[in-house]
Order: C-alpha cells, then sequence, then structure tokens
C-alpha cells in the first residue's frame, strides 16, 4: 500500500534540486559540530594534564591520570549512546523535526558549558568539563539517528546512498576545522605569550594564558549548531512520517507540494486504509519484526560496533602513536601551547590527506558500488594496513621510515571513510519500517558508540602497560603501539564478517527495502522485499 502513495513515488523519482542540497547543509553542519565537539578533546588532553596535573620540581611535564584521561575522552561517548537510543526512540514517537531542534539546543548550551568548567582545584575543573560533555554528547547522539533518517526520506531512489553520505562526510570537515582552529589558537597564544625556546625550561613552562586556549576550542563549537537552528526549525517534517506514521495524508501532501514545487494529492482514502491495514504493524519486540529484521539490525549493530572501535580508538590517540614513533616530540622539550599546536598539525594532515576525500570517495561511488561492496572492501582493506603496520613494527620506528608509516597509518583512515564509517551510517536509514526507522538507526549507532568507548578505554589501557624490553631505535617502547595495532586488524577482519548479514538497499526504495508495500502474507507464505526470498 506504501508503494501506491503518490507523495511517496514522487519523493522517490524526483530530480535532484536545491532542496536536496539545502538540506545536506542544515543536517550536515549537525554533523560538522558532532565532529568537531567529539574530537578537539584528543586536542587538549595533553595541555590539561600539563595546566592541571603538573606538580613543582617534576622532571617531566604534568599528565592526567589514567582514570582521569579515560573520564574526559569517554564521558562524551557514553552521553552519546544513551542520546541514540533516547533520541532515536522519540523521533519515531514525536516526529523527526520536532525532536531535531532539541538535540542542536542541547549541543549549542553544552558547547559553551564544556569552555567555561569551573573550580577550584583539578578535580573540581575536570568533574564539571565531564558532566557538560557528557550532555554535550546526550545532544549529539540524537543527531545520529535523526539527521540520517530525515535524509533518507527527503532523497530519491537513485541518488540517496550519496545525499545520506554527504550528510555524515561533514564529520570530516569537523574533524579537520578542530585541527585548523587548534593550530590557529595555539599560534596565536604561542606567538603572543610563549617565550623563546631557548629560554624555557619545557617542564614547567605552562603560562597562564593556556587555560584559555583548551577552553577557546571547546566553546567555538557552538557556533555550527547555533547557526543552523533557525533552517532546521524550517524544515518540513517528512512526508514518510507525517502519511505512515503520523497517518495525516492532507499535511504530507502540503508539505512536499511546497517542497518538489508540484501539485499532490492528498490521497486520505489510502491513508486510511493504511491505517487500518495490520501486516506491518509488527512492534520492534515482536516476532515478526525479528523474522524479517533481526539479521538486519545483527549486521548493523555489530559491524558498527567493530568499525567504531577500531576508526575511535585511531583518532583519539593518534598524538600517541606519533609520539611513540617519534613524529612528535618528547612532551619534556617544548612548552604546553607548542605541544598542542604540534599535535593539531599532525591530526589535521591525517584529515586532510585521508579522512576528508575518504569520505567524498564514498559519496562519489555509494549509489555506483552499492554499499555491500564499499563496505567490505573497506574492512579488507583497513585489516590489510592494520597488520602492514603492526607485523614489522620495530622497521617503523626508525627515524628514516617515519614517513612510510605515516603514509600507511593514513591509508587506514581513507578505507575507513571510504568504506563502513561511511556506510554503517547510510544503510540503517534505508532498511527498517518508517514507525522504526529512527528507533532502529539509533540502536546501531549506539552499538557504534558502545565500541567507541571500548576503543577509547581499551586503548588507553593497552597505553598504560609498558612494553617490555629495550626501546625501539631509542624511542620509549611506552605504549604498547603494535599490539594495539594487532588487535584493531582483528577486529576489522571480523567486520568484514559480519558485514555479510547486511542487506543491498542501492536503487530501491525505502519501502521496498522496509517491506512496507508488502500485503499481509499468512505465516509460511513468502515475501521477495530485498531482493530475497524469506518467510514471513
Amino acid at each position: 500500500m506504501a508503494k501506491e502513495l503518490q507523495v511517496l513515488n514522487a519523493l522517490d523519482v524526483a530530480k535532484t534540486q536545491w532542496y536536496h542540497f539545502t538540506a545536506i547543509i542544515i543536517a550536515g553542519m549537525g554533523f560538522f559540530t558532532d565532529a568537531y565537539d567529539l574530537f578537539c578533546i584528543s586536542l587538549v588532553t595533553k595541555l590539561l594534564g600539563r595546566i592541571y596535573y603538573h606538580v613543582d620540581g617534576a622532571e617531566k611535564p604534568g599528565t592526567l591520570p589514567p582514570n582521569v584521561s579515560a573520564a574526559v575522552n569517554g564521558v562524551a561517548f557514553c552521553g552519546t549512546l544513551a542520546g541514540q537510543l533516547f533520541f532515536g526512540w522519540l523521533g519515531d514517537k514525536m516526529g523527526r523535526k520536532r525532536v531535531y531542534g532539541m538535540t542542536l539546543m542541547l549541543m549549542v548550551i553544552c558547547s559553551v558549558a564544556s569552555g567555561v568548567s569551573f573550580g577550584h582545584n583539578a578535580k573540581a575543573v575536570i568533574s564539571t568539563l565531564c558532566f557538560f560533555r557528557f550532555w554535550l554528547g546526550f545532544g549529539i547522539g540524537g543527531d545520529y539517528p535523526l539527521s540520517a533518517t530525515i535524509m533518507s526520506e527527503y532523497a530519491n531512489k537513485k541518488t540517496r546512498g550519496a545525499f545520506i553520505a554527504a550528510v555524515f562526510a561533514m564529520q570530516g570537515f569537523g574533524i579537520l576545522a578542530g585541527g585548523l582552529f587548534a593550530i590557529i589558537i595555539s599560534s596565536a597564544f604561542r606567538t603572543r605569550f610563549d617565550a623563546p625556546a631557548y629560554e624555557v625550561d619545557a617542564v614547567a613552562s605552562t603560562v597562564p594564558q593556556a587555560d584559555y586556549v583548551w577552553r577557546i576550542i571547546l566553546m567555538v563549537g557552538a557556533l555550527p549548531a547555533a547557526l543552523t537552528y533557525y533552517w532546521r526549525m524550517k524544515m518540513p517534517e517528512t512526508a514518510r512520517y507525517t502519511a505512515l506514521v503520523a497517518k495525516n495524508a492532507k499535511q504530507a501532501a502540503s508539505d512536499m507540494s511546497k517542497v518538489l514545487q508540484v501539485d499532490l494529492e492528498a490521497e486520505e482514502q489510502k491513508v486510511q486504509q493504511l491505517a487500518l491495514d495490520q501486516s506491518n504493524s509488527f512492534g520492534l519486540f515482536s516476532k515478526k519484526f525479528l523474522r524479517r529484521h533481526g539479521l538486519h539490525l545483527l549486521g548493523t549493530t555489530t559491524t558498527w560496533f567493530l568499525l567504531d572501535i577500531a576508526f575511535y580508538s585511531q583518532n583519539l590517540f593518534q598524538k600517541d602513536i606519533f609520539s611513540a614513533i617519534g613524529w612528535i616530540p618528547p612532551a619534556k622539550t617544548m612548552s604546553a601551547i607548542e605541544e598542542v599546536y604540534r599535535i593539531a598539525r599532525a591530526q589535521t594532515l591525517i584529515a586532510l590527506c585521508s579522512t576528508v576525500p575518504g569520505y567524498w570517495f564514498t559519496v562519489a561511488f555509494i549509489d555506483k558500488m552499492g554499499r555491500f561492496a564499499i563496505q567490505l572492501m573497506g574492512f579488507f582493506f583497513m585489516t590489510v594496513f592494520m597488520f602492514a603496520l603492526a607485523i614489522p613494527y620495530n622497521h617503523w620506528t626508525h627515524s628514516e621510515n617515519r614517513i612510510g608509516f605515516v603514509v600507511m597509518y593514513s591509508l587506514t583512515f581513507f578505507f575507513a571513510n571510504f568504506g563502513p564509517n561511511a556506510t554503517t551510517f547510510v544503510v540503517p536509514a534505508e532498511i527498517f519500517p518508517a514507525r522504526l526507522r529512527s528507533t532502529c538507526h539509533g540502536i546501531s549507532a549506539a552499538s557504534g558508540k558502545l565500541g567507541a568507548m571500548v576503543g577509547a578505554f581499551g586503548f588507553l589501557y593497552l597505553a598504560q602497560n609498558k612494553d617490555k624490553g629495550k626501546a625501539d631505535a631509542g624511542y620509549p617502547a611506552g605504549i604498547g603501539v603494535r599490539n594495539s595495532l594487532i588487535v584493531l586488524g582483528v577486529i576489522n577482519f571480523l567486520g568484514m564478517m559480519f558485514t555479510f548479514l547486511v542487506p543491498e538497499s542501492k536503487g530501491k526504495s525505502l519501502e521496498e527495502m522496509s517491506g512496507e508495500n508488502e500485503d499481509n502474507n499468512e505465516p509460511g507464505e513468502q515475501s521477495s522485499y530485498n531482493n530475497r526470498t524469506v518467510p514471513v
């Protein structure tokens, strides 16, 4: 029945129009903000250690204790996981548009609040920072299912994958913007306040103004979200929610007539009939959902979980890996602000050369190659490059081989983004029924954030277990990088295996994928949605 609604057919066959690009920008700026806020913390964690945990007279700069570092890096992921589950469910209950504004305002308020974290001592400041970053993550979490669902329900069949992937690709620009802004701020403060290198005792060289650096970097994350709030509120509710979930044919036709600039019939009788049809009224925890979509949900959750273990641990701990191979000098040889500058420069280079291009390769090829092929390819090459770095690890730590290490390491980011980091976001927004679409995307995304927490906390644990034996090429054996890379290689291989549970959605309507255009078959009859024959 759903496939017979004129308003949905009009969306499926619509030519690419200006409203598509408007939706990409409006939804994408949320992901720009998400990435900036989530990843900018890795730029300033070492600075926080120098400011709040330096002991006078110590031979080394101050560092965050392991439990504090875990909290600072991981608390936003805890909030994000909770937000994905809550707002994903709420988006199916209250509508995508109404909940969309809530998440954005929460992100704006908590970004600013994170930067003004207060307290009379280190413990109080860090505790306040963690509190606000949890709620910042909660708002960010809501942006995942809502942005993906809105874009999928606005897009046409032919280019839907590219449009959803383009929204997610704004994450790459957010990571890049975080690094660039940190370079600008640290350069400005370094020039204005840092003493010349030959006059500096690097261990103790944390000027009072350094406290402003991390606060400014965190607060700037509020700007892109605030600038797009008005436009988000002007977007009409998606026709698929209005017609298939709210059962308001008149409103759906009216909204999409304005968007598509065509006259659409309200078709109230069809929508009323759809409301009476019980063939697709099964709930999330029903046996019918399990039969139709159980393996699909297992596929989207496991692949996203495994991908994020690797992806977030790589992003959050780039600075440790670069230090271990000697690409960033030891902390005791530079001032606090100089260290922020060096870390930001290294991470920005990786983002510019591999992360951002990877996202846009996905946008360019996802509707040609298909979701399955890109995801499988990405996991495969991530596995290959991880093992290529880990097995001959001693070779890469020598000074003459560091550039090769960085190039290989960058390629893992490229194939993460031209691969599962994009497709795991796209597919859950396409394959589930409209009334459960946001919820199932939220569950899949939350599984990913659980993986991010495992990656963040697990890598930190490995980092604290010092390698035994001699240092490589005169550098501290330090953080167990080789073992971490081997573990990540195995995880990527598992992701490749679970990809076979995920269906291909290229070129099909959302109703075809979800089975919402199927008649009410009796048990034992066959349904051919997804080009498969499965019992319903």
